[in-house]
């Protein structure tokens, strides 16, 4: 029994898309081929939205699972499996849309309720799966309907709540729902209408006027705002204007207000009844009649000088009748100057300010628009001076210069003069300030500034201020002489020098070294300055350079000179006596040894007394040849040294044949054979010796 699936598919009867409340089938199909015909047994699973909604085991190829009424619920997408002898077989997914809504069911927790209280409703879709979307209508008399949407993501009902307004009497409500298919939202028929009926707890107050309709200022005037309550408990009565509130009662159903009439309390009064969240007004206008117009004052000026007369009037055109009184205004309150309608005063600086009128009818007190009197005193001369204290400037800094008045009424306007060049105009109370930007060189004088107010007496001129330009230092240098090599002992002047800046300088002079140490400070009125060091020494040797400074307050820095101290000319002098008197002292040692050894080697033919040979001496050989000539000389003295040169070769290495040979001339006295010789003096030309050198020596004999 061999068998294999084809395929496997669902299918929906009548369509895919079904009217809610319709029948409804869907169709499992297998499609499988034998090699014979046997009965087989297969497992249908059929399945919404990937649950299981119907099983089934049946030996024929279809299984069906029928809705006899279909709802919306029943939307969704639908697969289903076959399972047959071990094998597993699974069909294509259909969407399935049944269209169309139940219609929802529409509660209220009352059928009667007051202003300012909340009804509760319920929408209900029984029938219906969450997500869905809720919308409540609120519905009356000639007006449009409030709508409130609420979203639903769990469950098939939404309940809310509707306020209360006043003016609601017989409301309607009903609402809707909607929900989410694959083509969009669909909605579903509205609910049937509830009928909820709204009752007042009070009645809109009235608000009336007394004793009379036309009032005049200075009637007394009666305010009386009443209603008609269900329940007196937490009723309130408000009396207002302009969002002033006048009166107020508790617990009560009417309100009573008096004042006298002034034409101030013309406008619109508004009586409020409130009760919980309840809030219902009347509003009456009232148009209180002048009894007289407001006063007029009027002055003979508003700015004079001090110690000048000031004349006030106050008056009311085309009215008799009327007491009047003249005050001044201030921070404390209202100073009475007089009760009367005119003024006459001899004024001073204190006396600026505002003045009105006041006019009194029948209790009725109106005041005058206020008339603003300015006194002034003269201004002083003013100063003008540098804000710094200093009256100079840098070259090229900006300068700030203050102007001041002590003494006259502000404001004042004060000039300022570059020249004859008016710079700026600046009113204030008792000083200004200007600031010149950038200062020439040519910029040290002329600075002036004028003051005045409304006096009468005119612009007073200040003192001319003329200012320093200071130039700061530029190109600071350095020099000397001598200059490089200054031999020890001697003076040596250090000249510093700027290209240019403003007098006095103080130039600084110092030497470098780890720490840079002052040598010499000095102010001059000049761009230069020279300070002579005295006897130069070996450690005044080193680096050297100066600093000028001036009010600019700018240090410029030289470049640094190289100063070398050497020996002077008589300290090489006696050096060099020093050397020669020690290579003179050697040679003489060294003739000696070198006579005496030869005596020693020959018998008795010459002695030479002196100082014992210092052991590092090299030794030397003077030959004598056999004759009674005055000198002694030739080969055998130069054979005798040539071996003595070879020695020394030997010992004292290759720096040898570099050595100079100096020629000394040797005086030498013949005694008898058995007598030691007299010391021999021995005259150097003073070379400097440099390295081991050879003397060559002639020995001159002298008959005595």
């Amino acid at each position: 029994q061999v068998f294999t699936f084809n395929r496997v598919e669902i299918r929906v009867q009548p369509s895919v898309k079904v009217k809610n409340g319709a029948p409804m089938s869907i169709i499992c199909h297998a499609d499988i081929s034998k090699n014979t015909d046997f009965q087989l047994k297969h497992n249908f699973t059929i399945f919404k939205d990937g649950k299981i909604v119907f099983m089934t085991v049946s030996d024929k190829e279809d299984a069906r699972y029928e809705i006899p009424v279909a709802k919306s619920r029943d939307t969704g997408d639908y697969e289903c499996t076959v399972k047959a002898d071990g094998k597993l077989r699974f069909s294509n997914s259909v969407y399935v849309w049944v269209a169309g809504m139940t219609k929802p069911i529409l509660t209220a927790d009352k059928k009667e309720v007051l202003e300012g209280e909340v009804v509760k409703l319920r929408c209900e879709l029984p029938e219906e799966v969450p997500p869905l979307e809720f919308f409540f209508r609120k519905k009356k008399t000639n007006s449009t309907p409030k709508e409130k949407r609420v979203p639903e993501q769990n469950q098939n009902f939404s309940e809310v709540e509707y306020y209360i307004e006043e003016g609601d009497n017989i409301l309607k409500f009903d609402c809707f729902g909607k929900r989410q298919v694959r083509s969009g939202w669909e909605s579903s028929k509205y609910s049937s209408e509830t009928l909820v009926t709204v009752k007042e707890p009070f009645i809109k107050p009235t608000l009336i006027t007394g004793p009379s309709s036309n009032v005049t200022e200075g009637d007394q005037i009666e305010f009386e705002c009443s209603t008609v309550v269900a329940q007196m408990r937490g009723i309130e009565i408000i009396l207002q204007k302009n969002r002033t509130i006048l009166n107020s009662v508790r617990d009560k159903k009417f309100l009573k207000h008096s004042t006298v009439a002034t034409q101030e309390d013309s406008g619109e009064y508004l009586c409020k009844v409130e009760q919980g969240a309840v809030s219902k007004t009347t509003k009456l206008n009232v148009f209180v009649s002048e009894l007289f117009p407001k006063p007029t004052l009027s002055a003979s000026m508003t700015k004079l000088d001090e110690s000048k007369d000031l004349n006030l009037s106050c008056g009311i055109n085309g009215f008799r009748g009327a007491n009047f009184s003249i005050v001044r205004k201030s921070s404390s309150g209202d100073i009475l100057l007089k009760n009367s309608g005119d003024l006459a005063m001899k004024v001073n600086v204190n006396d600026t300010g505002s003045y009105t009128c006041k006019a009194e009818v029948k209790g009725i007190v109106k005041e005058s628009k206020p008339v603003r009197v300015n006194v002034y005193a003269p201004v002083s001369r003013p100063t003008l001076s540098v804000v710094s204290g200093s009256p100079e400037v840098v070259l090229g800094k900006p300068l700030q210069l203050i102007c001041r008045s002590v003494m006259g009424t502000p404001p004042i306007t004060f000039t300022f003069y570059k020249g004859d060049e008016v710079k700026k105009n600046v009113t204030n109370d008792t000083y200004a300030m200007f600031l010149d930007e950038n200062i020439g060189l040519n910029d040290n004088g002329g600075y002036k500034c004028d003051a005045r107010n409304n006096h009468s007496s005119g612009v007073k001129t200040s003192n001319i201020l003329n200012v320093t330009v200071i130039v700061p230092i530029r190109d600071a240098s350095l020099g000397s002489f001598p200059y490089g090599e200054v031999e020890a002992g001697r003076d040596t002047a250090f000249l510093c020098s700027v290209k240019e800046g403003s007098w006095p300088i103080d130039f600084k002079f110092f030497k470098k070294t780890d720490n840079e140490v002052l040598l010499h400070e000095v102010t001059e009125y000049s761009n230069v300055s020279i300070w002579l060091k005295k006897t130069m020494k070996r450690k005044d040797t080193g680096t050297y350079y100066c600093m000028a400074s001036n009010k600019a307050s700018m240090d410029v820095r030289s470049r640094p000179i190289t100063i070398s101290v050497i020996l002077a000319a008589w300290q090489k002098g006696v050096i060099a006596a020093f050397v020669l008197t020690a290579i003179a002292g050697a040679g003489a040692v060294t003739l000696w040894w070198f006579l005496h050894k030869k005596k020693k080697a020959k018998g008795p033919s010459m002695e030479m007394s002196g100082s014992a040979l210092a052991p590092n001496l090299t030794s030397e050989k003077l030959t004598r040849q056999p004759s009674d000539g005055n000198y002694y000389s030739g080969s055998g003295y130069i054979e005798d040294n040539e071996n003595h040169m070879k020695s020394t070769d030997e010992s004292k290495g290759p720096d040898l044949e570099s050595a100079e040979v100096d020629y000394t001339e040797v005086e030498v006295s013949t005694l008898d054979t058995h007598r030691e010789i007299d010391p021999v003096p021995i005259h150097f030309p003073a070379p400097e010796q440099k390295g081991t050198e050879t003397v060559y020596s002639e020995i001159r004999k002298t008959n005595n």
